[in-house]
């Protein structure tokens, strides 16, 4: 009895520990560990600004905005990494994100995984209170929740030199 009861109360707490500050694994219902969140600094359950990378049901990489912002976050946005600016547009979507960014992400990703700080604001629109979005431990979140999304080898694999001709000897023969 006791259990279910802690484990009722973590359930519970799950919306708070998504908008943590720093990089994590989104806690959000259905994620697991296949997405990575990064919350602005100073992110509250009532006021938070961040960014979630994530491996889509196609094994795609995708890369989401997630606000506590009125307006929501569907529109275009800027994302300035390290005094780089990439311009983006998002789109709403049907996942536990705000809005999912289109378009080519590859230079916004390597930015998150690779830069020191981020500073998400909109192009229109009422400004984020909270913005700057610490990128210290980026690489190693994005990479674990994208580990889901590495190609999947076939269980039997051939030898790729069984050409005519070439005799196969097991370590032992030799």
């Amino acid at each position: 009895m006791r259990e279910a009861i802690i484990v009722a109360a973590l359930m519970l707490a799950a919306p708070v520990w998504a908008q943590e500050a720093g990089w994590h694994y989104s806690p959000l219902p259905g994620e697991g560990d296949r997405a990575a969140l990064g919350c602005a600094s100073g992110s509250t359950p009532e006021n938070y600004a961040c960014v979630a990378v994530r491996c889509e049901d196609d094994f795609g990489v995708g890369l989401h905005l997630y606000t506590s912002r009125s307006e929501g976050d569907a529109g275009d946005w800027v994302v300035d990494i390290d005094e780089d600016a990439h311009p983006v547009s998002a789109q709403t979507d049907t996942g536990p994100y705000g809005a999912r960014i289109t378009g080519d992400g590859t230079a916004l990703r390597d930015g998150l995984e690779q830069g020191a700080v981020a500073y998400l604001q909109p192009k229109s629109g009422s400004p984020l209170e909270l913005a700057v979005i610490p990128l210290s431990g980026s690489l190693t979140a994005i990479n674990n929740a994208l580990a889901y999304c590495a190609p999947r080898v076939p269980k039997a694999v051939a030898e790729p030199n069984a050409d005519a001709g070439v005799e196969q000897h097991s370590i032992k023969e030799n």
